[in-house]
This record gives C-alpha cells, sequence and structure tokens, in this order.
C-alpha cells in the first residue's frame, strides 16, 4: 500500500513503506565504506612513515650530527675576550649574591619595631614582658655585690700553659683528637672528667676553653682593655661572613652609660661588612657596636665557633656581672637594664632562656634536626645513647618546667653555678654535635638547678628581639684555609 503520492508535471511517483527501510539500509552501508576508507588511509601514512624512517635512519642521525658540529664549531670560534668576560660576570654575580640578598619584606618590615607583644589574659590584653617605667629604668642601679648562696662558691677553670709547647699553627682545631674536636683551645678532656665535672662541689674544677694561650681565639690587646672595664655586656657574633649587623634600640640613656655593646667578628665578617659599605670607625664602632675582630678562630666549624660567646662571656668578660646574648638573626629592641629587672631580678633567678615553642623533648628534638639535616643521624644517636646511658628521662618537663629550650637569647648573672653551667654545656656542644639545644636539658638535668633558671615563654623572647634571619650562609672556615 501507498504511503503518500508526489505530483510532478502530471507524473506520479509511488513510494512504499519497503522501499524506504530499503534506503535506509543503503545509507548506513555508504557511511561505513566511508569510516573503513579512511581508516585505511591512516594506516597507509603511518606505514609510510615508519618505512621512510627504517629506510633513512642513518641519514637522519648523520643530518643531526652534522648540524651539531656546526652549533660547537659557531661557539668554540668565539673571541676568548667574550668567555673571559662570561665567566668573570658568573663569579662577580656570585659575589653579588654573597654581599647582597635579596631584602625580605618580611625581615624589612620587622626591623627597627617597638611595638610590644601582647597576649591575652583572661579577655584582656596585656603586655608579654612587663617592663618598668621609662622614669623608673632611668634610675635603675646594678645589684650590689653578694657571696655566692649555692653550693658552688668558687669555679676554677683548667688551663695547659704550665705545659709545654709543641709548635706548629696555633689553630689546632683543625686536628680533632680522639676522635671529638677537642684541641688546644678546649683542652682533651676525657670521659672520665667529663663526669667528674658534673659533680657540684665548693670548688669545681673544670675544663672551660682557652685552655692554651697557643689555642686561637686571640683578641687584640685594646679591644681586651674595652671588655675589661664593662660590667654589663649585650653581645653578639657573626663569623664567616654570616648575618648583618643590627643596632639595638629601645634602650634608656641610663643603659647608653652603663652597658657595652660587643659583637665579635673575624677578617671574613669584616671583609663582607666592609663591602657593604659597613666601617669600622677609628674608635672601633659601628654604631653602638664595639667591633672585636678575632684572629685565629679555633674551629673549622662556624657553628662552633659561635659558641665561644655565646657561652663563654663570663672568660671573655672577667669583670663583667651581668651578660645577654643575642643571635645574629635578631635585633635587640629593649632596654638592657630593664631586661635584667624583670627577668632575673624580679624573679630571683641566675638564668633565663626561653622555653622552645614547636617541642618539649630533647629527643623529639634530636628527631627534628636529623630530619632538617642540622646534623647527621650517626652524631646524634652517638649523642643520644650517651645520654640514655646516663639516665636521661625522656618526660617534657623538668621540676615542673619545659624541658626543652630555644637558646637565641640568653640572660644571665655571671655567678660561680652560671659560670659553671655553661662550661658543662660548651664542653657537650665540643664533644657531641654544635645543636646546643640538646645538649641544655641534659646539662641542666645533671646540675639540679632549675629553681634558679628562669624559663620564660616565647612571646617574651618574640618582645626581645626583632628577628629578622639569617641573611646569608656562613662560609666554613676550612674553605679560607685551604685557599692559603
Amino acid at each position: 500500500m501507498s504511503s503518500s503520492l508526489f505530483n510532478d508535471s502530471g507524473v506520479s511517483i509511488p513510494i512504499s513503506d519497503d522501499d524506504s527501510d530499503e534506503l535506509g539500509r543503503m545509507r548506513v552501508r555508504v557511511r561505513r565504506k566511508r569510516k573503513k576508507s579512511l581508516h585505511r588511509v591512516n594506516n597507509e601514512l603511518t606505514r609510510r612513515v615508519v618505512r621512510f624512517f627504517m629506510k633513512y635512519w642513518m641519514a637522519l642521525v648523520l643530518v643531526f650530527a652534522i648540524g651539531l658540529l656546526v652549533f660547537e664549531a659557531t661557539r668554540i670560534g668565539r673571541k676568548p675576550s667574550m668567555i673571559v668576560k662570561t665567566e668573570q660576570d658568573k663569579v662577580t654575580s656570585q659575589l653579588k649574591e654573597f654581599k647582597r640578598p635579596i631584602p625580605d619584606k618580611k625581615s624589612d618590615s620587622t626591623l627597627n619595631r617597638l611595638d610590644p607583644v601582647m597576649k591575652i589574659v583572661h579577655g584582656v590584653k596585656e603586655p608579654c614582658l612587663k617592663m618598668l617605667p621609662p622614669e623608673e629604668l632611668e634610675n635603675l642601679d646594678l645589684p650590689m655585690n653578694k657571696e655566692s648562696s649555692g653550693p658552688i662558691k668558687k669555679v676554677v677553670y683548667l688551663s695547659g700553659n704550665d705545659l709545654p709547647y709543641v709548635g706548629g699553627n696555633s689553630t689546632l682545631s683543625q686536628q680533632p683528637r680522639e676522635g671529638t674536636r677537642f684541641n688546644l683551645f678546649t683542652g682533651i678532656q676525657t670521659f672520665d672528667q667529663r663526669e667528674e665535672s658534673f659533680k657540684v662541689k665548693e670548688t669545681a674544677e673544670i675544663h672551660c676553653g682557652f685552655y692554651s694561650e697557643h689555642g686561637g681565639f686571640r683578641i687584640s690587646d685594646e679591644d681586651k682593655i674595652y671588655m675589661q672595664n664593662c660590667k654589663v655586656v649585650v653581645s653578639t657574633c657573626a663569623f664567616g661572613g654570616g648575618d648583618d649587623l643590627y643596632q639595638p634600640i629601645g634602650m634608656s640613656k641610663a643603659s647608653l652609660r652603663k652597658v657595652c655593646y660587643v659583637a665579635f667578628w673575624d677578617e671574613v665578617t669584616r671583609a663582607a661588612q666592609e663591602s657593604e659599605g659597613h666601617n669600622i670607625g677609628d674608635d672601633g664602632f659601628i654604631g653602638k657596636w664595639r667591633i672585636v675582630v678575632v684572629k685565629d678562630l679555633p674551629f673549622t666549624d662556624q657553628r662552633l665557633n659561635g659558641k665561644i660567646p655565646k657561652m663563654l662571656a663570663h672568660r671573655l668578660f672577667p669583670q663583667v656581672k651581668f651578660s645577654i646574648w643575642v643571635d645574629s638573626k635578631s635585633q635587640f629592641r629593649r632596654d638592657p637594664l630593664g631586661v635584667l629587672e624583670a627577668l632575673l631580678w624580679r624573679t630571683n633567678s641566675v638564668l633565663a632562656i626561653s622555653e622552645h615553642g614547636a617541642r618539649s623533648s630533647v629527643y623529639d628534638e634530636a628527631k627534628a634536626v636529623v630530619r632538617k639535616n642540622k646534623a647527621t643521624p650517626e652524631e646524634v644517636e652517638v649523642q643520644l645513647t650517651q645520654y640514655r646511658h646516663d639516665g636521661l628521662p625522656e618526660d617534657k618537663r623538668f621540676s615542673g618546667k619545659k624541658a626543652l629550650n630555644e637558646a637565641s637569647v640568653i640572660v644571665r648573672e655571671h655567678w660561680p653555678v652560671t659560670n659553671m653551667l655553661m662550661c658543662l654545656w660548651f664542653n657537650e656542644v665540643v664533644r657531641f654535635t654544635s645543636r646546643d639545644q640538646l645538649s641544655f636539658p641534659y646539662v641542666l638535668w645533671r646540675l639540679k638547678v632549675h629553681e634558679k633558671i628562669n624559663m620564660f615563654p616565647v612571646c617574651i623572647r618574640k618582645d626581645l628581639v626583632n628577628t629578622i634571619g639569617h641573611v646569608r650562609k656562613a662560609k666554613p672556615l676550612k674553605s679560607f684555609l685551604s685557599a692559603d
């Protein structure tokens, strides 16, 4: 049966339902043939490309080799002056990178800030560090001399100056003894002497650096005279061309009269600073800092050289009664006498140091030291093995105080017990790793002097200094020695 009729010029063409189905099937077959033909074309093109490369691959490799030779010939054909200039530019660029570190916007915004760090107590903001008002700071005097009330009355420092000197390089620290870094500066402390040094006696005899006059860390007579006249000192150091020097701020007129500011440099740091236009004046000062340039640093490890002014201030400043240590990465921003009053005199303490902000245990800190590549796993394990053998617990608090500290700021009275503590601490960083945060809790635990230590919270440390951060990496001493 027809479904419809279309008339054109009198001609009628009938179209049935069967014819319509047949046309649809024909269209499908046509589309399938087109797809197959396209597929055959693509396969044919691929086969031709493969046959071409298989047939002419040697010629293609030869063309590539000729092109490479032409390129190298053009490079060799450049003028020698151009090559020398390029290498000189590289060296100059590296020197500029060392001398002029890229400024950190955060550091720039931190420098010279005096606004107090606040904390919230019962919903109310108050300063972390409560200083005396300015008028009282101006009239603040140092406490009168007092006798030691603790069990340690006197500390005697072992010396080898009476022993015969064989001669040789004065910086004998380049030759470690008995698998450690002990040398003529430190004296060679045996394990028996180490154990004996921790015994609390009325008169303690211990190694404490400056063992021999041939051991290095030489200071000019002029600087020694200046240092011997100090009663209160704020000190810092930068060895190996490390950090910049940041001028202290926030001090009272009384502190400017009574407090010495001393920065220890070596020749490398002086050269780096002079290249930046920071020249030491004829009076030995840059701003408020007296610059003491040290000769013959006793260790190849610059971190260990930095422990000398950090821990042995009582050896460097024999007349000083109170000292404040500030790491070179920070700018001290509070009145020194006010800090002594707030952290030592008001709390009846002999030493003040910050709690650690991230961790509480020596053993947790050891894992972090290894993870951050601050020391090798082997040397850390040697130290922890000894501490476990000695019985150091894994407690996170000792005598109710946090067991781990951060030592970028140290405020202390030069007192027999603190002098002994610092000597023992120094000996530990010489014997084991330079990471002093691992050894300080151990020394406190051995001496059992926690009640005289003010472990202040992190927010007080942040109030004491503007933290700039390390702007460049200190160069190891051996790299300069090997160049001679």
